[in-house]
């Protein structure tokens, strides 16, 4: 009985050893061919552990050898910005009934951890600032930005002691779920993870805004530190003033346009019809084409001069033929067609997702109580999609601001058409992130200014981001 058990379950045995080969050899032929890459990657992070004692040594005589007119200002702002939100933090959760009411010590022990972790974590973002906002020569402005940079700085500490008190009063969980709960093996899976958004996230983070405080002395290779200088300087550049005001504009058009129109063709396609599968799967395909791809097409189509399609009908027809790609008003316009074409397949591909969990006797109940179609979708349908459309408007705002590059390349190579006299005022298409690889890249551009672009792109998507997830989220209906 055991020898034919187990010449039953040979095979099996063989295949999942033949798997477990095969595995291998994609391993091996993945990496051995990149070995000089992992080796380089290997390096990177040898000599970020072996300086970590050099760094520790020269921060500290960092703060040995600073003047303590610039180090007490930030000290005592961290300290103000620490008490008084970690007291906040304590009422709160009182209040709430996370908490019962404290003692008299333990508000005083959450007052000095709270004073002490914003004193130190002011530090975090002024030590790359050399704390030169508080240098006695440096000027107003830079000044209260330093302000707000200390301010800011002290919330990285204070939010992980906020979390740490909830943690301490909340109720606790007494059956944890998870096979690796609180075991080190899970923190050595999450270990691959960690040092991949290290390499590829936190330490170019980290890179990018140091090179926006420092400015190239050209036509040497020399850099100098000029603390805020580039940030103030962009506040002032007409160019990138009206660059943002494009960028919020076509923001806005492009995710109106793409939202109302997906949801639109979703609840077309999701219709019971014949070859429905097949008509979904051509609405979807265009979100496959780059943005680049995506600007020739509709180059192909709004071209001047009667080459393009639309202008070669409207010649035959209306007998005219209007400059799309160099009119102000219609070259914005083009951009947003195209960017919301290439989006709309995203946008509809979850839209009809949604419909299909939209639960059909609420409907039938809706129409036997005299509703009609128009009335079911407003108040059934559309609630239940808030969901699918919260989702889709953070990812279609993060895209409105990072991914029309291509299409803004393609379209109008120079920014568009130039606002003011010589384009004094910049392109009508020069959004922030086209702006932002112009300056990298061209000869003669200070890098800093383009490292202060990019951290300033990343704080406004990041703050559009929390306010949507802070304001918008409330009003979403998880259930039916």
């Amino acid at each position: 009985m055991r020898k034919s058990r187990s010449l039953q379950s040979s095979p099996a045995q063989l295949a999942r050893g033949a798997l477990y080969l095969l595995t291998l050899l994609f391993l091996a032929g993945f990496f051995v061919p990149r070995y000089r890459g992992i080796e380089s990657m290997l390096d990177l992070l040898l000599g970020a552990v072996t300086s970590l004692p050099d760094f520790v040594r020269g921060l500290v005589e960092y703060f040995r050898n600073m003047p303590g007119e610039q180090f007490w200002p930030s000290a005592v702002l961290g300290a103000g910005v620490g008490v008084v939100t970690t007291l906040f933090a304590a009422l709160y959760h009182r209040n709430s009934g996370i908490a019962s009411r404290p003692a008299a010590w333990r508000v005083v022990l959450i007052g000095i951890a709270g004073t002490l972790a914003g004193a130190a974590s002011a530090q975090v973002l002024n030590v790359p600032l050399q704390h030169c906002t508080y240098a006695p020569d440096i000027d107003r402005t830079q000044f209260r930005l330093g302000l707000a940079v200390t301010a800011v700085s002290a919330l990285l500490a204070l939010a992980p002691l906020w979390a740490l008190l909830r943690r301490v009063h909340s109720p606790r969980l007494r059956d944890r779920t998870g096979k690796f709960a609180n075991t080190p093996l899970a923190y050595a899976f999450l270990l691959p993870t960690l040092l991949v958004l290290t390499l590829f996230l936190y330490y170019p983070t980290v890179s990018v805004m140091l090179t926006s405080l420092r400015r190239k002395i050209f036509p040497l290779p020399q850099e100098r530190a000029v603390c805020l200088e580039n940030y103030v300087s962009l506040a002032s550049d007409t160019i990138y003033r009206n660059s943002l005001g494009t960028t919020l504009l076509i923001t806005a058009l492009i995710v109106l346009l793409s939202l109302s129109l997906s949801l639109a063709i979703a609840t077309l396609a999701s219709q019971k019809i014949r070859y429905a599968g097949l008509y979904r799967t051509l609405l979807i395909w265009p979100y496959a084409i780059s943005p680049v791809v995506t600007g020739i097409i509709f180059l192909s189509m709004f071209r001047e001069s009667g080459a393009g399609l639309i202008n070669w009908a409207l010649r035959s027809t209306l007998g005219t033929a209007p400059g799309w790609l160099t009119d102000q008003t219609l070259a914005p316009w083009v951009i947003v067609a195209a960017a919301a074409w290439n989006i709309i397949g995203f946008n509809i591909l979850f839209y009809i997702a949604g419909l299909q969990n939209v639960p059909q006797d609420l409907l039938e109940a809706a129409s036997l109580d005299g509703a009609n179609r128009v009335q079911r979708f407003v108040r059934i349908t559309f609630p239940l999609l808030s969901p699918f459309t919260f989702f889709l408007l953070v990812t279609n705002v993060t895209y409105s601001f990072y991914g029309i590059y291509g299409t803004v390349e393609a379209l109008t190579p120079n920014g568009g058409p130039p606002l003011g006299p010589g384009g004094i005022d910049g392109g009508a298409t020069n959004v922030l992130i086209f702006k932002l690889y112009t300056d990298a890249f061209s000869s003669g551009a200070p890098a800093g200014l383009a490292g202060a672009q990019a951290v300033l792109l990343f704080l406004m998507v990041a703050g559009l981001t929390v306010v949507q997830f802070r304001f918008i989220e409330r009003r979403v209906t998880y259930e039916a």
